[in-house]
C-alpha cells in the first residue's frame, strides 16, 4: 500500500471519519518512516503537540484493529488488516495473530520501544507522548480555551498525585503551539530563605520569569524602595518584560500552597495576582498575561473577598477517575477489562467488574490506580491478591504508605487528626491547619469543613498503623 491508500483506508474503513490536517500529516510521515522531530521541522506544529495528537491517533486505531498500534508497527498491522479485508487470506480470517504473536515478529529494539511507556513505574507527570494520559472532559478543553482569553486567571486544585502536573504540561504545550510565551515556576523548588521577606521573594520571582523568557534580569533598573516591592514588580512587568515580548504570556505558578505556609508573603503576593488579573480590564498591556495557579488545597489564610485570587477567574478541580476511565486506562496498559461481568475466585463470590473492585480500594485515585495496573500488567500478581495485601505493610504500596506514616510520626497532631478521620463512621470536622496539611498530602478529602479518607486503602492502613501506635 502507498501512503495515499493508507490514508484512504484509515479514513473510510477503519475510523469512518476524515482525519484533521495534523492527523493526516502524522499518518503520512509516520508511514514514510519520519519521526516527530522531522515532522516539526517541516510544519508549524511543535514536537509535544505532534506527539500528543499522534498518541490519540494510535489509540483510536488500536481500538479498531484490536491490537496495540504504534509508529513502529503501523506497517505490519495495516497490511495484516488489508490482507484480511481484501480476501487474500479468506481462510485465515480467524487466524489473525494475537498481540503476543505479533510482538514476536518485531526485533528486540522495536519491542522495547513499544512497551517502554507501559513498563515504566508510575511517578511524576505523564509525558506528552504517553498513551497513558487519561482526559477528564471537559477539563482539558476548558483549560485550553481559557488560556486564550486576555487577562485570564485559571486555577487548578487537587491533592498531590492527582494529575495536576500532567495537565499543566499539556496546557503549556498548547499555549506554545498557538504562539504564546510560557513560564512555569514551581514553588517547591524555592529555597526557604527566599520567603524571609516580600522584597526578596518578588525579586526572585521577577528574575526567574526573566530567565525563562531568555531575558537578562534588570531588577535594579526598575526596583524602587520608595514605591515598594509590589509596585516595583508591577513596573518591571509593564516596563520591561511585556515590552520585550510580542505575544501573550502564560505564567504558570505550580504548588502555590507552598506560599500559603508563609502568611506574610501570601497576604501580599496573592492579592497582587488578583490585582494583575483585574488590570486586564483597564490596561491593554496586562491583557497579554494569562495566570495559571496550581495548588493542592484550599487557602487557609484569611483574605478579604476583594483581595483573594481564589474567588475570581475559572476554577478547575481535578476529580478522581471514574469507573469508565479506570477501565480505559487498564486497556491502555494492555489489560482486557471489558464491561463483561467476571467471575472471580470463591473468596470473591460476588460478581463485579474488575474496575469496580479496584475502585473500591483506590477510589479512582490516578496514582494509586496506575501503580496497581502497572503490577497487574507485569503479571506480578492477580487482582484478588493485590487487593488483599494492598493496605498492609507488605503490599505494593508499602513505600508510599510508609512515607506518609513517617511524616505523620514527626507531627503527632496530624497523626491524631488523621486517626479521628479513619476511625469515624462519618465525616469529621478538623482544625484548619491539620485539614490543610492532610488534604495536601492527599490522605483526606474535604466536603466543606468535614473530612473523610481519600480512599479505603488509606482508611484501612492508617486505622491499623495509628491504632497500633496509640496502644503502644
Amino acid at each position: 500500500m502507498n501512503v495515499d491508500e493508507v490514508l484512504e483506508a484509515v479514513e473510510k474503513v477503519l475510523l469512518s471519519r476524515q482525519l484533521t490536517p495534523i492527523e493526516q500529516l502524522i499518518l503520512r510521515r509516520s508511514w514514510l518512516g519520519d519521526d516527530y522531530r522531522e515532522m516539526a521541522q517541516d510544519s508549524a506544529y511543535s514536537i509535544p503537540h505532534l506527539k500528543e495528537v499522534g498518541s490519540q491517533l494510535w489509540q483510536a486505531l488500536s481500538a479498531v484493529l484490536r491490537q496495540r498500534v504504534t509508529k513502529k508497527n503501523l506497517h505490519l498491522l495495516v497490511n495484516l488488516h488489508q490482507q484480511n479485508s481484501t480476501g487474500e487470506q479468506q481462510n485465515r480470517v480467524q487466524e489473525l495473530p494475537t498481540d503476543t504473536e505479533i510482538e514476536h515478529n518485531f526485533s528486540d529494539n522495536i519491542l522495547a520501544s513499544e512497551t517502554e511507556t507501559e513498563q515504566k513505574f508510575p511517578g511524576g507527570p505523564v509525558p506528552l507522548d504517553s498513551p497513558l494520559y487519561i482526559n477528564r472532559p471537559p477539563i482539558e478543553e476548558l483549560a485550553y480555551t481559557e488560556i486564550t482569553q486576555p487577562g485570564c486567571l485559571l486555577r487548578i486544585k487537587a491533592p498531590k498525585q492527582m494529575g495536576k502536573s500532567s495537565l499543566l504540561i499539556r496546557i503549556l504545550a498548547r499555549a506554545t503551539d498557538v504562539g504564546y510565551k510560557t513560564v512555569s515556576l514551581d514553588f517547591q523548588e524555592t529555597d526557604e530563605a527566599i520567603f524571609t521577606s516580600l522584597d526578596k521573594f518578588l525579586r526572585w520571582f521577577c528574575a526567574n520569569v526573566s530567565r525563562q523568557l531568555d531575558l537578562k534580569p534588570r531588577l535594579d533598573e526598575f526596583w524602587d524602595e520608595d514605591m515598594g516591592s509590589k509596585v516595583s514588580c508591577k513596573i518591571y512587568f509593564e516596563g520591561y518584560l511585556f515590552k520585550k515580548i510580542n505575544s501573550p504570556l502564560v505564567l504558570a505558578l505550580n504548588e502555590v500552597n507552598r506560599v500559603f505556609e508563609h502568611p506574610k508573603i501570601a497576604l501580599d503576593f496573592l492579592p497582587m495576582l488578583r490585582f494583575w488579573h483585574e488590570q486586564a480590564r483597564a490596561v491593554d498591556v496586562w491583557q497579554k498575561l494569562r495566570i495559571l495557579v496550581v495548588h493542592t488545597t484550599e487557602i487557609y489564610i484569611p483574605l478579604k473577598l476583594n483581595q483573594s485570587p481564589f474567588n475570581v477567574g475559572v476554577s478547575i478541580r481535578l476529580p478522581q477517575f471514574s469507573s469508565e476511565q479506570v477501565q480505559d486506562l487498564a486497556q491502555r496498559y494492555g489489560l482486557d477489562w471489558s464491561d463483561n461481568v467476571e467471575t472471580l475466585s470463591p473468596a470473591l463470590t460476588y460478581r463485579k467488574a474488575y474496575a469496580s473492585l479496584l475502585m473500591e480500594m483506590m477510589g479512582g485515585h490516578p496514582y494509586l490506580v496506575s501503580v496497581a495496573l502497572y503490577h497487574l500488567r507485569r503479571g506480578a500478581m492477580t487482582l484478588e491478591a493485590l487487593l488483599q495485601v494492598a493496605p498492609t505493610p507488605s503490599g505494593i504500596y508499602s513505600d508510599h504508605l510508609r512515607g506518609h506514616l513517617a511524616m505523620l510520626q514527626d507531627e503527632p497532631q496530624l497523626a491524631s487528626a488523621l486517626q479521628q478521620v479513619v476511625t469515624a463512621d462519618k465525616r469529621v470536622q478538623l482544625e484548619a491547619i491539620a485539614a490543610y496539611k492532610l488534604e495536601s498530602m492527599g490522605l483526606i478529602q474535604m466536603d466543606g469543613d468535614r473530612a473523610s479518607p481519600s480512599c479505603q486503602l488509606y482508611r484501612l492502613y492508617f486505622r491499623s498503623q495509628l491504632g497500633e501506635k496509640k496502644e503502644c
